[in-house]
């Protein structure tokens, strides 16, 4: 599986965007993302509750009439691309099983609620487990190219899910788009953030391409080094 990171970050390397007022960002970020045609994206629990306009653990309680196996779930292994929610405590309540036209998949530990995976089961979603308490992503992504064919895929953050993939030597490509700006508030995350009880090492890249955008964006596109 090929897989990249895609992030949009300040100069400063913030990637929160409230407050920036730029309504070219967004749209510039899409945009390139969809140049990379992948089978399958995924996002954090914060990103994906957002996506979902769902309030935080929001769903039926007393669906499950019996504890759960803590098994992979597919509801559909032919979906035209997936929506890959990093979730290890299933939190987002999702209303339906499609996200922005993808089919969504949980990637959940096995501590989750057995009244969440029912839930997930009622609306059609499918789930994978990474782990029965921490996410290993790399027995994630292994899941997803042999249950769903996943060829590639794109991870659109935040900082911690893109860092969590970095840090794990699973980036094959790491692509960002700087934002004419200085954010600087110290507060907010930057674009790769890893804690540093599990960071292992710096990654180390290769630029492959530098391309001047509309807005006096600048595409940066790097592969890892060997």
């Amino acid at each position: 599986m090929h897989i990249v990171c895609h992030m949009m970050s300040s100069v400063d390397g913030r990637s929160l965007t409230d407050g920036w007022h730029l309504s070219f960002a967004s749209p510039c970020y899409e945009e390139t993302a969809a140049t990379f045609k992948a089978d399958a994206w995924a996002c954090g629990r914060v990103t994906m509750q957002e996506i979902s306009h769902g309030k935080d653990r929001d769903y039926p309680r007393g669906l499950a009439k019996e504890p759960i196996p803590r098994t992979d779930h597919f509801a559909t292994r032919d979906a035209s691309q997936y929506a890959i929610s990093i979730d290890p405590k299933g939190r987002v309540a999702w209303k339906s099983s499609t996200a922005l036209d993808s089919h969504i998949v949980e990637v959940l530990a096995e501590t989750v609620e057995d009244d969440y995976l029912a839930y997930l089961q009622s609306i059609g979603a499918s789930y994978v487990f990474g782990g029965k308490e921490d996410i290993d992503l790399k027995r994630v992504v292994d899941t997803l190219e042999r249950e769903l064919r996943v060829d590639k895929l794109i991870v659109e953050g935040g900082g911690h899910v893109s860092g969590a993939f970095v840090n794990a030597g699973l980036a094959d490509e790491v692509s960002v788009l700087l934002i004419p700006l200085v954010d600087g508030r110290e507060a907010h995350p930057s674009s790769f953030e890893v804690a540093m009880n599990k960071w292992q090492k710096p990654a180390y890249l290769k630029l492959e391409s530098v391309q001047t955008l509309d807005n006096d964006v600048v595409w940066l596109r790097y592969t890892r080094k060997a």
